[in-house]
C-alpha cells in the first residue's frame, strides 16, 4: 500500500489539477521482478564506458547518482551499485497500463513522458469525489495493477501541481490549496521555477534573487531587462504562481485497451474468459465513444510473480464490436498455453485504429445487415441513460444471491 503523504493542506477546493509522477520508474520496474535488491542502490542503463544512467533508486541518489550521468561517473560514485541494462518493453507495457488507469478517471489526460502526466479531474468530482480522494486512489491502483509506486501533487494550477508532485517524492501526496499557493512557492529556491536553467539562475544571483519570493518581489522591468521580455514576464508571473495553461489532451489514441488485476489469484479457465468478455465490451465501447475501429487485438496475461506475456492477432477487418474482441482475446488466451496458472491480471487491448466513419464496412457472407454492432450501439444509448451495467451479456450477470439446490 501506498504510504501517507504528506500534505500541506487538506482543502483542495479549486484544486483540479494532479500531476502524477512514478517514483524511480525504470529502477521500480525492474525491483518488482527482483525484490531481493530492494533497498539496495540500483542503477538501470547500458554498463558499458559509454553507458549513462536511465534511472536510479533513491539509494543511488543518496550517492549523487542521477538520471543523464554518465555511467562512468555513476558508479564511481556508487562502487557498490547494481548496474541493470533496460528492458524498454517492459517499461513501455507499464507506462501504457498506468495511461489507462489515468484515462479510466477522465479523459483530459497529458502526457509529459512514460511516467507521468497531468490530469483535470475537476469533471471527475461528481463520480469520483474531491480531487485528493482521486489523487489517493490513483496513488492505490497503480501499486495493485503494476507494483510500483508514484507520486502526486494536487493543485490549482500544472506548474505548482508539478512542483507539489516533486515536493513529497518519493510515494507521497501534496494537496496546494488555491489559498497556500504563494506560502508554497516563495521559499523554494528559484531554480525551481520553469524556465531557470543554469545560466539563467546565474543571472538572477547577480541581482540577488536566491528564491522564488525573491524573484516575487523584484520589479518586472528589472527581470525584462536582464533576462528578456519574454522569459522575464514569464518567471514573474510562475512566482505569484500564476499558470493558465490547461491541461490538453487532444493527442490521437493509438491504441484503446482495459485492464483488471484480480483481488487474489485467478486461475479458472471459466472466470478468466469471463473477465476477458467484461473487458472486451469496455473497450468496444470506449471505441465506439471515440470514433475508432481497429484491427489488432492484443490480450496481457501476467502471473502472480509479475512475468507478463502478451499475445496479438491482426483481424482481416477493423471492428468496434465486443463479440469480435471477445472471440479473439479468448483464442489467444488458450494459445498462451498458460491452462490453470493463476494471473494477477489480465488484459484487453485494440491497436491499429482508425476513424470508423472513415472505414467502409463489408458484410461476411452469413451476416445480417443488423447484427451485433447494431445491439452494442443499443447498450451505449442504454448506458448513457441509465449507467453503464444497466445491460450486459448474460454471463456478466451475476445471481444477486446464491442459487439453492430445492
Amino acid at each position: 500500500m501506498p504510504r501517507p503523504g504528506p500534505a500541506l493542506g487538506t482543502d483542495d477546493t479549486g484544486c483540479p489539477i494532479l500531476h502524477v509522477d512514478m517514483d524511480a520508474f525504470y529502477a521500480s520496474v525492474e525491483l518488482r521482478e527482483r525484490p531481493e535488491l530492494r533497498g539496495v542502490p540500483v542503477i538501470i542503463g547500458d554498463p558499458g564506458a559509454r553507458g549513462v544512467v536511465l534511472s536510479a533508486t533513491y539509494e543511488a541518489r543518496r550517492f549523487g547518482v542521477h538520471s543523464a550521468m554518465p555511467m562512468t561517473r555513476a558508479r564511481r560514485l556508487c562502487p557498490r551499485a547494481v548496474v541493470i541494462p533496460p528492458s524498454r518493453h517492459k517499461y513501455a507495457e507499464v507506462s501504457r497500463g498506468v495511461m489507462e488507469i489515468f484515462r479510466s478517471i477522465t479523459p483530459d489526460v497529458e502526457p509529459i513522458a512514460s511516467d507521468e502526466a497531468f490530469l483535470d479531474v475537476g469533471g471527475a468530482r461528481k463520480r469520483l469525489g474531491r480531487p485528493a480522494v482521486i489523487a489517493a486512489a490513483i496513488r492505490e491502483r497503480v501499486v495493485r495493477e503494476h507494483g510500483i509506486t508514484c507520486s502526486v501533487g494536487v493543485a490549482g494550477s500544472k506548474f505548482v501541481a508539478k512542483l507539489a508532485s516533486q515536493h513529497c517524492k518519493p510515494d507521497g501526496l501534496l494537496v496546494v490549496p488555491a489559498g497556500e499557493v504563494v506560502d508554497f512557492l516563495h521559499p523554494l529556491p528559484v531554480a525551481a521555477l520553469w524556465g531557470v536553467g543554469e545560466r539563467t539562475e546565474r543571472s538572477l544571483v547577480r541581482l540577488g534573487i536566491k528564491t522564488v519570493g525573491d524573484l516575487a518581489h523584484t520589479p518586472v522591468d528589472a527581470l525584462r531587462r536582464e533576462l528578456g521580455q519574454a522569459a522575464g514576464t514569464h518567471l514573474a508571473e510562475l512566482a505569484w504562481g500564476r499558470d493558465p495553461r490547461p491541461v490538453r489532451a487532444d493527442v490521437p489514441d493509438k491504441s484503446i485497451g482495459a485492464e483488471e488485476t484480480f483481488a487474489t489469484d485467478v486461475g479458472d479457465p471459466v472466470e478468466i474468459r469471463r473477465e476477458l468478455l467484461r473487458l472486451s465490451e469496455r473497450v468496444a465501447a470506449r471505441l465506439r465513444e471515440g470514433g475508432h475501429v481497429g484491427r489488432t487485438v492484443s490480450v496481457k496475461l501476467r502471473r502472480a510473480d509479475f512475468s507478463t506475456i502478451t499475445r496479438s492477432r491482426t483481424l482481416r477487418e477493423p471492428t468496434d464490436v465486443a463479440r469480435d474482441l471477445y472471440t479473439v482475446a479468448c483464442e489467444l488466451y488458450t494459445a498462451s498455453g498458460l491452462g490453470r496458472t493463476p494471473l494477477r491480471l489480465v488484459g484487453v487491448r485494440v491497436e491499429n485504429l482508425r476513424s470508423a466513419a472513415e472505414t467502409p464496412r463489408q458484410l461476411g457472407l452469413d451476416e445480417r445487415e443488423k447484427g451485433w454492432r447494431e445491439a452494442e450501439r443499443a447498450m451505449d444509448r442504454a448506458a448513457r441513460r441509465f449507467g453503464r451495467d444497466v445491460v450486459l451479456p448474460a454471463s456478466l450477470v451475476r445471481p444477486p444471491f446464491d442459487e439453492i439446490d430445492l
